[in-house]
């Protein structure tokens, strides 16, 4: 169910103040700004938008998890990202003009905030600086894809779940020999899908890493044993 509205209840001004993007502006600015947006209370399953439709806004997922993804034209899905509480999404395409060309739907109950590009572009237009601010935003975006593009044409299938597994750690942790523990937050089929692998796939390198002691395995949560070997595991 989608149940969209205006900011009612919600503290929208205070909320733009702690996104990377809004920390700059003014109350008087935030309060402006605030005046373009809606919440959207989505169930899981629920579609934010869809490939085709006009793009005048960008959102934010302030509570809950949203998929970005297209589909083949035999019906197969591909997630391009999977967006968290507190990260940004389709800025880049409000600029063009065009329709959305992904589709976004919540993988969990979300709370889904619009920014509509009006009120984007009439910041702009009087603050240059928030334009810049805009653009080293959509530029984060683009390194990341970037970067995702070359991991999965120069790493083998096994190096790129090694790579998710280890994604939130820390050079030190990864020289360590103390075990941490990763919570996959979607499904299995969901990242491998993310990381252009079947589910089989996916589920078979976990397995193999189990195997090597590497890994233990309890539901959506996998424990890294042994985060030295498994960045060393990576490289081989």
């Amino acid at each position: 169910m989608d149940t969209r509205s205006h900011a009612s209840g919600f503290d929208l001004p205070r909320y733009l103040s702690l996104q990377p993007l809004f920390q700059e502006m003014n109350s008087e600015e935030l309060n402006r700004l605030a005046e373009g947006c809606s919440l959207a209370r989505l169930e899981r399953g629920d579609m934010v938008f869809r490939v085709g439709q006009p793009c005048e806004a960008f959102h934010v997922a302030v509570t809950g998890q949203v998929k970005l993804f297209v589909l083949s034209p035999a019906g197969q899905e591909k997630v391009i990202e999977i967006v968290g509480p507190g990260q940004s999404f389709a800025e880049a395409l409000m600029f063009t003009g065009r329709p959305y060309i992904v589709n976004a739907q919540t993988l969990a109950d979300s709370l889904v905030l619009s920014i509509g590009k009006e009120a984007v572009v009439a910041e702009i237009g009087r603050d240059s600086r928030f334009a810049l601010r805009m653009l080293a935003g959509i530029s984060r975006r683009l390194h990341g894809l970037v970067h995702d593009v070359q991991a999965h044409a120069l790493h083998s299938g096994a190096q790129r779940v090694i790579g998710y597994l280890l994604r939130d750690a820390s050079a030190d942790e990864t020289r360590s020999d103390e075990a941490f523990i990763v919570s996959l937050p979607v499904s299995k089929a969901t990242i491998a899908s993310r990381l252009s692998l079947t589910p089989e796939y996916f589920s078979r390198v976990l397995h193999e890493l189990e195997a090597a002691g590497l890994v233990r395995i309890d539901k959506r949560d996998v424990h890294i044993l042994d985060p030295r070997r498994l960045a060393t595991h990576q490289a081989s």
